[in-house]
């Protein structure tokens, strides 16, 4: 996969906002952390999810509930300085501005289902370089469909991803990738698409083994949305689980 190749010194691009910056440690000493989290026009995200109980969950609805409650998360971890939203939707990116994260227009020339989720990977990497271009040493991606992220388990992530020049945590099914590291001098890299984890520790990414359930957990469909639940849905995500759940409740008794 092709890496990053780009100067970190120059500008960032004119869609960028500007984020805070992490170029400083914070005030205890630690590394201060940029997370990417590359997020999909609502209108073609979870589209695994609407497929369950035919027009009971609109899957935009839930895809931008995923990714603002994932991004607000965020952006309350102790080590996470800024939060660079990579997307193509404006009604997303005007929302996630008035969360406090930093928005960089996504405009690729790829197809959008492109093979091997090319098109997300430029999209980190994207995301990425306005990071470094801001200052930022220590920078992550994160998926954007993390419901119940709380951010005391992003904490421990991130500082067990200093220990590292490049890192990653696999998803709950150790198949997929919930989160990517790299420190000063190392580039993300990134491997996403099918057996991510895989390819990611193949290319030298060290595992973090640390619990952390709700980085872990992400959601593609209604099964793992229930399963999310448990652990305590964003404010978001929760309204529309709970009119889920009386839809259900309402067709089942009928």
């Amino acid at each position: 996969m092709m890496s990053l190749m780009h100067d970190t010194e120059q500008s960032p691009p004119p869609s960028t906002t500007r984020a805070a910056d992490t170029s400083r440690a914070r005030d205890d000493g630690a590394p201060a952390w940029a997370l990417v989290v590359p997020v999909k026009a609502t209108h073609r995200a979870k589209t695994r999810v609407i497929t369950e109980p035919e027009g009971l969950i609109d899957n935009a609805a839930i895809a931008a509930a995923f990714a603002y409650d994932t991004v607000a998360a965020a952006l309350r971890s102790t080590p996470v300085r800024a939060v660079y939203v990579v997307t193509e939707d404006e009604q997303v990116a005007a929302g996630m501005r008035d969360l406090g994260a930093a928005v960089v227009g996504e405009q690729s020339a790829l197809p959008v289902e492109s093979p091997g989720f090319a098109r997300l990977n430029e999209a980190i990497r994207t995301g990425e370089l306005a990071a470094r271009a801001a200052g930022a040493m220590h920078v992550a991606a994160l998926t954007a469909d993390l419901p119940a992220l709380r951010p005391a388990d992003l904490s421990a992530v991130l500082a067990a991803a200093t220990r590292h020049a490049r890192s990653y945590l696999a998803d709950s099914t150790g198949i997929g990738t919930a989160l990517l590291a790299a420190g000063p001098g190392a580039e993300l890299d990134p491997q996403f698409g099918y057996d991510s984890a895989a390819a990611h520790a193949a290319s030298g990414a060290v595992a973090i083994d640390v619990p952390a359930t709700s980085v872990r957990t992400d959601v593609d469909t209604v099964d793992e949305l229930t399963s999310a639940s448990e652990l305590g849905l964003g404010p978001r995500t929760a309204v529309l689980f709970s009119a889920y759940r009386e839809r259900v409740s309402g067709g089942s008794a009928g």
